[in-house]
C-alpha cells in the first residue's frame, strides 16, 4: 500500500517592516526618539534591558498577521542587541512591559484602541500614550490581569521604570529617577559643549594658576639668590674688615717693636 507524504508546510516569514513610516511629522517623530534614546541612557549600564523604537513585535510563534510596532518598547530582562523585529518566543517568551505610543493627526480612535486592547492581551504592564499637541499624557497599569486607566496622570511614577511624568508645563516633561529631565539631543550636545567649554576653561586657570606659580617660584629664587649674594658680599666685606684688621695690628706691633729698638740704642722715637 502505497503511503502519501504530507506536503510540508511553507516556513513563516515574519516581516522587519510593516510598511508604514516611524513617524507622520517631525513633532511626534522627535518624541519617539526623546524617549527612546533616554531609555537607552537610562540603562545603560544594564545589559539586560531592551529598549527599541519603531520594532515589530511578534507575540504568537506562526502568526505574521498578529504584531504591533510600539513607538517605544521596553524589555526587562532580555539582553541589548539588534534585532529585525521582536519574536517574542524567541525571547523567553518575554513580552515588552513597558509601551509608548506618540499621537500624530493621522491617528484614529478605533486604530488606538485596538492596541490598548493588544497590549493588554498580550502581556503589557505600563501603556503611555502622549499627545504632544494638546499636551496630553494618558496611561495605564495592569491590576489583576488587566490593563487598567491610571487617574491621575499628573507627577505618575512608572512602578517600573521610576521615571516620572510632569505636565505642569506646556509640555511633557519626564525626570529620571536621579531627578534629572529627558533631554534631547540638542539639548544633549549643548550641554556637552558647556560641560567642554567649563572644561577648557578650567584647564585655562589652571593653566595660569601653574604659571603664576612658576613665576613666584622663578622670583623666589632669585629673592634667594639676591640674599645669598648679599650675604657672600657682607662676608666678603667682614673678611676685608677682619684683613685690614689684622694688618693694622701688625703695623702696630711692628712700630712698637721699632720704637723698642731705637729705646734701646739711646734714641727717643717720641723725638724723631
Amino acid at each position: 500500500m502505497v503511503q502519501l507524504q504530507q506536503p510540508s508546510q511553507p516556513a513563516v516569514i515574519y516581516p522587519d517592516s510593516d510598511g508604514k513610516p516611524m513617524a507622520d511629522n517631525t513633532k511626534q517623530f522627535r518624541w519617539i526618539v526623546v524617549i527612546q534614546q533616554n531609555l537607552e541612557w537610562l540603562f545603560a549600564d544594564n545589559p539586560n534591558v531592551f529598549v527599541a523604537g519603531d520594532l515589530l513585535w511578534y507575540p504568537v510563534e506562526g502568526d505574521n498577521k498578529r504584531r504591533a510596532a510600539p513607538d517605544v518598547m521596553v524589555v526587562l530582562g532580555r539582553p541589548k542587541g539588534d534585532r529585525g523585529s521582536y519574536k517574542q518566543w524567541e525571547e523567553e517568551n518575554l513580552p515588552p512591559q513597558v509601551v509608548f505610543e506618540i499621537l500624530s493627526p493621522g491617528n484614529t480612535k478605533g486604530e488606538m484602541n485596538r492596541k490598548l486592547l493588544f497590549y493588554d492581551r498580550f502581556g503589557v504592564d505600563e501603556y503611555y500614550v502622549y499627545d504632544p499637541d494638546k499636551n496630553e499624557l494618558s496611561g495605564w497599569l495592569r491590576r489583576e490581569g488587566f490593563l487598567d486607566l491610571i487617574e491621575p496622570m499628573a507627577n505618575w511614577v512608572s512602578p517600573l521604570l521610576q521615571i516620572r511624568f510632569d505636565l505642569s508645563t506646556d509640555e511633557l516633561q519626564i525626570f529620571r529617577p536621579d531627578g534629572q529631565r529627558f533631554l534631547s539631543y540638542v539639548e544633549i550636545a549643548q550641554r556637552a559643549e558647556e560641560e567642554r567649554q567649563r572644561a577648557e576653561e578650567e584647564r585655562q586657570r589652571a593653566e595660569e594658576e601653574r604659571q603664576r606659580a612658576e613665576e613666584e617660584r622663578q622670583r623666589a629664587e632669585e629673592e634667594r639668590q639676591r640674599a645669598e649674594e648679599e650675604r657672600q658680599r657682607a662676608e666678603e666685606e667682614r673678611q676685608r674688615a677682619e684683613t685690614e684688621c689684622q694688618r693694622a695690628e701688625q703695623a702696630e706691633a711692628r712700630a712698637k717693636l721699632l720704637a723698642e729698638r731705637l729705646r734701646e740704642m739711646g734714641i727717643d722715637p717720641d723725638q724723631l
